[in-house]
């Protein structure tokens, strides 16, 4: 249950619409769902402003069916991440209304109304190579009610592919880098604006890249203030907290 669900159910008892017994049917399963394989935390939207996240590999489609009908149940938006596309049909079996990301690997469920978006996320990526990384910061950021616009393959090998974008990634509240290779994108974009950068380093390069650890290196030694980094290929984390921080600066 989201806290636009939870004030309308409590509304509803205030002007008895609902009995105290619809309420307690409601609020049963809060603050968690126990299942054989899972312990779904129905209060998380309540507590951080966003359900909880499936992260789908190593479950079974049939597990995280269960698991996505549960959240959807609540009335929020659902996301799970790195989900192949054997899960989503299984999914959309059940959800008609679920829709598949495929540069992302992501399904998303929205049932909360996508005109409450709000501020500016941008996402930027080095090459076309990193779009999957990429595409997961922007599905998380959009699923959280965060306007998106996306910068790709704009990276250091040709910067001036990157200054033409300078006057929207100025007007973003909180920018997503995601680079792999040498990772200098992150420090080149920080240098140039005055909001957040999470910068997010990919497996993306050749052996002496080491599968991001140079990428990753790179940024968490970036001489830019305003950049922090998250793991390697988490692009879902850089989203979700460029989304936060949007969310706090439109409010």
């Amino acid at each position: 249950m989201n806290e636009d669900a939870l004030r309308d159910l409590l509304e509803s008892l205030r002007n008895g619409t609902a009995s105290v017994d619809d309420a307690l049917e409601s609020l049963r399963r809060l603050p968690f769902e126990q299942m054989d394989f899972a312990t779904v935390d129905h209060h998380r939207a309540i507590r951080c402003g966003f359900p909880e996240v499936i992260y789908c590999p190593s479950k079974t489609p049939e597990q995280v069916v269960a698991i996505f009908r549960s959240l959807a149940s609540g009335g929020g938006n659902v996301l799970a991440t790195r989900a192949g596309e054997d899960v989503y049909d299984a999914v959309l079996a059940e959800l008609p209304d679920a829709e598949y990301h495929t540069p992302a690997s992501a399904i998303t469920l929205r049932q909360v109304d996508s005109s409450r978006a709000v501020g500016h996320v941008a996402v930027v990526s080095a090459g076309t190579s990193d779009m999957s990384v990429a595409d997961e910061a922007r599905v998380t950021a959009e699923i959280m009610d965060a306007h998106v616009t996306t910068h790709y393959d704009v990276g250091v090998a040709g910067l001036h592919r990157l200054l033409a974008h300078g006057e929207q990634l100025q007007s973003a509240n909180a920018i997503v880098v995601v680079a792999g290779m040498e990772g200098a994108l992150a420090s080149v974009v920080g240098g140039l604006v005055s909001v957040p950068v999470l910068a997010v380093p990919t497996s993306v390069g050749y052996g002496a890249s080491f599968h991001g650890l140079a990428a990753l290196l790179a940024m968490l030694n970036s001489c830019a203030s305003n950049v922090s980094v998250v793991n390697i290929d988490n692009g879902f984390a850089g989203g979700y907290i460029a989304a936060m921080i949007n969310r706090q600066a439109a409010k």
